[in-house]
């Protein structure tokens, strides 16, 4: 296994250059190729299980709440009344833990094209994949472009948690994928897609971006820190149909009360706003697009 050497897994990959992340293994549990990419799960020695595909950290079990949390909540506390929602990817289980957390959401369909990632993440990320088991979920394993096809202004909220733009993911960074979200939102439907890192990818977010302004209303970029992805930081470009939206504001303002319950550790409504701030060097950059 050329990623893990001495003890160390390392992870290396051509979208950021000169850089890697390594975390000490104890154990690998998983490694086998599925129809679509290399699957991995390992034990490490101070995150919990990771999952990787193709060599890159999909998530780990000390720091995944961050992300799912974040991608989850700052589209479903947009929204007025986000009852229908759709989950493209995120096979492990995490942003549909999350969603189905909410009472205003009534059911949820995920397609995931990798049924391997779902059955390895039910053996070895258990507090992930417990959302499988909701009552309001229907799961289709398949080709998300090909779903959203055949289901055109039918969902509230469409939530994409994909992988890095290379490889099976590649297509859900481009116009025709946004364009393809918008005719299957209801109107006044939002989307959240996982929207890269500032350090490394500012081009492609202002790119991101610019295209999304030609199909949207409203459209909005935030972010969270997460030690485990690159860089430690990643992004979500928001995207609403509905002109009155302000992203920078929630309608539903979670209480501590309800921040409780749903077990939330990393989103509340301070973080939410606090999230589209940008450092300076990207808020320049953005601010053109």
């Amino acid at each position: 296994m050329d990623s893990i050497k001495d003890g160390w897994f390392t992870e290396t990959c051509t979208l950021w250059p000169g850089q890697a992340m390594s975390l000490q293994v104890e154990e690998v549990l998983y490694h086998k190729k599925s129809n679509f990419q290399d699957v991995m799960v390992f034990k490490s020695k101070t995150y919990g299980n990771v999952l990787v595909l193709d060599g890159v950290i999909q998530c780990t079990e000390r720091d995944e709440f961050s992300y799912q949390e974040m991608i989850a909540n700052l589209p479903l506390c947009c929204h007025p009344c986000p009852r229908k929602v759709l989950i493209i990817g995120g096979g492990d289980g995490g942003v549909l833990r999350e969603v189905v957390k909410h009472p205003l959401v009534e059911s949820v369909v995920q397609c995931e094209i990798d049924e391997d990632v779902i059955n390895v993440s039910k053996k070895y990320l258990p507090g992930m994949a417990k959302g499988f088991f909701s009552p309001k979920l229907t799961l289709h394993v398949g080709d998300g472009f090909e779903f959203m096809k055949k289901n055109q202004d039918a969902f509230d909220i469409i939530i994409t948690d994909s992988s890095d733009p290379v490889g099976p993911a590649e297509s859900l960074f481009k116009e025709s994928y946004y364009q393809l979200m918008k005719t299957a939102l209801c109107e006044g439907g939002i989307l959240c897609c996982q929207g890269e890192c500032q350090w490394l990818h500012l081009e492609l977010i202002k790119e991101m971006r610019t295209f999304c302004k030609t199909l949207f209303p409203v459209v909005d970029y935030a972010y969270c820190t997460i030690p485990t992805y690159p860089s430690g930081q990643i992004g979500f470009m928001l995207c609403s149909k509905n002109p009155k939206t302000n992203f920078r504001e929630p309608i539903r303002e979670l209480t501590r009360d309800e921040i409780e319950s749903m077990s939330l550790k990393y989103y509340n409504p301070e973080i939410h706003r606090a999230s589209f701030i940008l450092p300076e060097f990207a808020r320049k950059v953005l601010s053109e697009a």
